[in-house]
């Protein structure tokens, strides 16, 4: 009976030790949590803008509801995988950079895919596409940038000029893309929030003049 009972008892014992690990390990790995977001190591004064759209019309306006449909977004955290969507938009739980923006737009009344595609078809001379892919164009960063270009309001490409950065405008790499946060490290440079790789620990990152390629563009999608 005791060693039935000393054998219950290892057994309990194992079983909250491993709960306690699995819990310390999600505290660790995943810490983007809305009271994580708060602790914000800026201590200067730059106001956050807010757009005179709403473009969807739900009470928030467009730069908030960018932002804010950007978090929500990575708060799925998304798996990283390339792949086409006979539905454009991803239907499970993978996606890449491009569904960072695309999904925050689309919660906030803009539809990349239809958008992205209308443009091509207006102005093919400056996309370099054969045959386009409604179904995937608004999914490439080149695209994008293109888009951007024709379609939303160019800012600086400078993070240091740290006022002109504000959370839920857009910033194009080279070979990525992502939103900008609210959260600012100790300088006043923003955050970024993306999506690069299926073993990105973090989604929103102190990354926007860390990140390993060339700033080629800035945007924000109303004044």
């Amino acid at each position: 009976m005791e060693k039935r009972k000393t054998l219950i008892l290892v057994i309990i014992v194992s079983i909250m030790l491993a709960a306690c690990s699995f819990l310390l390990f999600y505290l660790l790995r995943y810490q983007n949590t809305s009271a994580s977001r708060m602790q914000n190591k800026y201590e200067g004064d730059i106001i956050a803008i807010r757009s005179t759209v709403d473009f969807d019309a739900d009470g928030v306006d467009d730069q908030t509801d960018i932002l804010d449909n950007a978090i929500e977004y990575v708060g799925t955290r998304p798996k990283y995988k390339s792949v086409y969507y006979a539905s454009g938009y991803p239907d499970d739980e993978y996606g890449v950079c491009t569904d960072v923006v695309a999904r925050a737009l689309l919660g906030s009344g803009y539809d990349l895919q239809e958008l992205v595609n209308r443009d091509i078809h207006e102005h093919p001379e400056d996309y370099d596409i054969t045959k386009p892919d409604a179904n995937i164009d608004f999914r490439r960063v080149k695209n994008l940038k293109v888009f951007f270009d024709h379609t939303a309001i160019s800012l600086t490409l400078d993070p240091k000029e740290i006022d002109q950065w504000q959370g839920g405008d857009i910033v194009v790499y080279e070979h990525h893309v992502g939103i900008i946060s609210d959260r600012r490290n100790r300088d006043g440079i923003p955050y970024l929030i993306h999506h690069s790789g299926e073993y990105q620990r973090y989604y929103e990152q102190d990354m926007l003049e860390k990140w390993p390629g060339k700033i080629i563009g800035h945007y924000r999608i109303s004044e």
